[in-house]
């Protein structure tokens, strides 16, 4: 599976702190290879937009949607705890 950036997840992406670009740099290679991988917690986040979430951090969540063998990162943003 590949996966690929919204203009939005860019925006994010560039907006992060460091330590955040290298931690969702690290999670997106599990994410490409196995979305079961116990350090991403995926999960289904809305049913009906078909989009899920994924741990970056412990303090910052992916937000992405699969298009057939495409993993679309929609978002990168702090957990709303």
């Amino acid at each position: 599976m590949n996966w690929q950036h919204t203009d939005r997840s860019e925006n994010d992406y560039r907006r992060a702190p460091a330590e955040i670009r290298k931690a969702f740099n690290k999670q997106a290679r599990p994410l490409s290879a196995n979305l079961q991988h116990p350090s991403l917690r995926a999960k289904k986040y809305d049913e009906a937009q078909d989009l899920w979430q994924a741990r970056v951090t412990r303090d910052w969540r992916f937000y992405f949607v699969i298009r057939g063998d495409l993993y679309i990162v929609v978002t990168i943003v702090r957990h709303p705890k």
